[in-house]
């Protein structure tokens, strides 16, 4: 899935081990190597976490690259990162922030002023800075009014844990992605209004095509969302909202930024078999089919009609195409995911388990919608968004009916549903809810637009006339604008600190030889990658089917699988070390069914539910809790080296010997 696109996993809160026989275990073995002090300096690096240390490890390593050049030489030819593999560590995680980065990084002679960490976080609040300027643009461009702006804005911040993840991941590639959409998205909202002069309107495309060509390089999965907003120009299209020309622009610009972007990724040809591209050439061939009629009619009408079922069967056929003769890796996991997520399929698959019980890829909880209701939000935006569409259903019918529209709408007509801004947003924004409303993690998408809407709905005197001449109420009274109360001081950057995290990182610098490549939870990977540089055997990443089954295979240490079977899996990959978390090996308080070794027995059948009834097969203890033991076989196999609270690493015994 994606990082961001997939779920953001979080490095465990540590917690003491709470059985004796740990400790026992633990006083029993000798360490054989120096001590680690008591007092370990702050890595702030460990503020990144999972799959953002990663991120971040790259821009490090173009930062110590003699040259720029040289720095992407060594990224797009990666054979550091991961045992035995070579990857294109651009192409495969979207790296174009991290390269931008560090480009301004030296270009601007940073280095002499602030250190790379405060640099990088500092772009991409300042990105986010421009996130809600965009926001605030768009609001105040659909009502008229500043203070719709200013009321998005308040709603963005006090719904902050809502509306974005910068506070806890920084550098997922959706914080320096979303901001350009969000550019993208007011460019869009300018050129669709119907009053825009030609210089706002070359303005709004100029700035609409760089924001989507840059959009679709910093997300790898930004064509999904382009997708919706395409569908949503499609629809409204089809309305004969009197904007098609500009409708068909926009396609354009996805044709161009299609393309381009697929120069520039290393010819990814998941741009060539994306949905995006088939329908929108599908909407192309269809208007190129369209025959000339006169406006209005019967015959107009049932060429809708057929317009729309050409455009929806032409999508589906060029995509199988498409699909049939470019070699491509669309990441078919996530349909095998949303197969079993909407009940279309059932598996005992490792990943896919694993995937569904991740926090972010469940449907919401209720406490987001309290959260969104105590802020005074949700009901506003419920209130906006239904007059928005009944007014649109409204103009539907009136066209049906054969009723022209009027070229000029004024205040006093109440027909905010007229308005192809407004038509788009709806749709849009009922799109992006529909999919928020299945996976939480996508909530991040939809929540800043129900406040930008919402905002609009309340600063907009158009949006009450039309409620308040459904009501035939003759005279507007004022509108008691709602402000929810604003947040008085700046939330302070904090850091991460873990000692155990430290220590064990510190160690690794110490001890471990350079050479060594160390196996564990993809999560402490990155974070190993990132403080350490050293190899590791797994990552964090959910785009890519090696690495999902590299997880899998990992992840067996925690599993009910003999001292061989592990040895086995770890040396394949070329492992050194294994470090054991105490924290999943041990884990209890996540949901039942959910735990990483409640996943791997299922996947391994070494767990039938019969009636309600678990019923165990298999012969062998849990690995991570015999190999503490420090018993024959498990000590031939495995050297206990370091421990601390949380951790417990392993050599892995190159000459093995068995004594009786």
């Amino acid at each position: 899935m994606a990082e961001d696109e997939g779920p953001t996993i979080e490095l465990r809160q540590r917690k003491k081990p709470k059985s004796s026989e740990n400790k026992e275990s633990a006083k029993e073995e000798e360490i054989n190597s120096t001590p680690i002090p008591e007092r370990v300096p702050k890595q702030r690096e460990i503020t990144f976490q999972g799959d953002s240390a990663i991120y971040y490890s790259y821009y490090k390593d173009m930062l110590k690259a003699p040259s720029f050049e040289r720095g992407v030489y060594e990224l797009t030819h990666n054979n550091k990162t991961v045992s035995l593999k070579t990857i294109n560590a651009v192409q495969q995680m979207s790296l174009y922030p991290e390269l931008i980065a560090s480009i301004l990084y030296q270009a601007t002679g940073s280095n002499e002023i602030i250190e790379p960490v405060y640099f990088y976080i500092g772009i991409v609040f300042g990105l986010q800075g421009i996130y809600v300027t965009a926001l605030f643009v768009t609001s105040w461009l659909m009502s008229g009014t500043w203070l719709a702006g200013m009321l998005t804005v308040a709603w963005f911040i006090i719904n902050r844990v809502d509306t974005t993840r910068v506070e806890y991941s920084i550098p997922l590639r959706e914080n320096w992605a979303l901001p350009y959409f969000a550019c993208q998205v007011a460019a869009l909202t300018g050129y669709l209004k119907s009053n825009l002069n030609s210089y706002g309107e070359r303005f709004c495309y100029l700035l609409m095509s760089a924001s989507t060509y840059t959009f679709m390089m910093m997300w790898e999965y930004s064509h999904y969302l382009l997708f919706l907003q395409a569908i949503s120009l499609f629809l409204l299209d089809s309305f004969s909202l009197e904007q098609s020309d500009k409708v068909h622009e926009v396609y354009r610009i996805y044709i161009f930024s299609l393309f381009l972007g697929y120069l520039l990724q290393f010819e990814n040809s998941a741009l060539l078999v994306s949905p995006l591209l088939s329908l929108v050439v599908a909407l192309m061939l269809a208007k190129c089919l369209q025959l000339n009629v006169k406006k209005e009619t019967f015959v107009a009408k049932i060429m809708k009609v057929i317009n729309f079922y050409l455009v929806c069967t032409l999508t589906v056929t060029l995509n199988v195409i498409m699909k049939m003769f470019v070699p491509h890796k669309e990441n078919g996991h996530m349909l095998k995911f949303l197969e079993v997520k909407f009940g279309l399929n059932m598996t005992k698959n490792f990943t896919m388990n694993w995937l569904l019980c991740q926090e972010s890829l469940q449907a919401p909880s209720q406490d987001f919608f309290l959260r969104l209701t105590q802020s005074s939000l949700l009901p506003f935006y419920i209130l906006v968004l239904v007059i928005c569409f009944l007014s649109m259903i409204q103009v539907i019918f009136r066209r049906i009916s054969g009723k022209s529209l009027k070229e000029t709408i004024t205040l006093e007509d109440g027909r905010i549903g007229e308005r192809p801004e407004i038509i788009y947003h709806v749709i849009h924004t009922i799109l992006l809810g529909s999919l928020a409303m299945v996976i939480e993690g996508l909530k991040y998408l939809w929540t800043p637009y129900v406040c930008m809407l919402a905002a609009f709905g309340v600063c907009s005197p158009e949006l009450w006339m039309t409620l308040f001449k459904w009501l035939r109420l003759r005279t507007v009274h004022p509108v008691l604008l709602f402000f929810p109360r604003l947040i008085t001081e700046l939330m302070e950057l904090q850091e991460f600190y873990d000692p155990d995290t430290v220590e064990l990182m510190t160690w690794i610098k110490r001890q471990a030889p350079v050479a060594a490549v160390f196996a564990g939870s993809p999560q402490l990977m990155a974070a190993i990658k990132l403080c350490t540089g050293w190899m590791v055997t797994s990552l964090p990443l959910y785009n890519d089917d090696d690495f999902l089954k590299r997880n899998e295979n990992i992840y067996q240490i925690y599993s009910k699988r003999s001292a061989e079977d592990i040895y086995k899996i770890l040396t394949s990959y070329k492992a050194n070390y294994l470090i054991v978390e105490d924290a999943i090996c041990n884990e209890v308080g996540t949901t039942r069914g959910c735990r990483v070794k409640d996943l791997l027995d299922i996947a391994n059948g070494h767990v039938v539910c019969e009636e309600g009834d678990k019923l165990t097969y298999s012969k062998h203890g849990r690995f991570c809790h015999e190999v503490k033991i420090n018993y024959s076989p498990y000590m031939n196999y495995f050297t206990r080296v370091y421990w601390n609270r949380s951790y417990f690493v392993y050599k892995i015994n190159t000459v093995i010997s068995f004594q009786s």
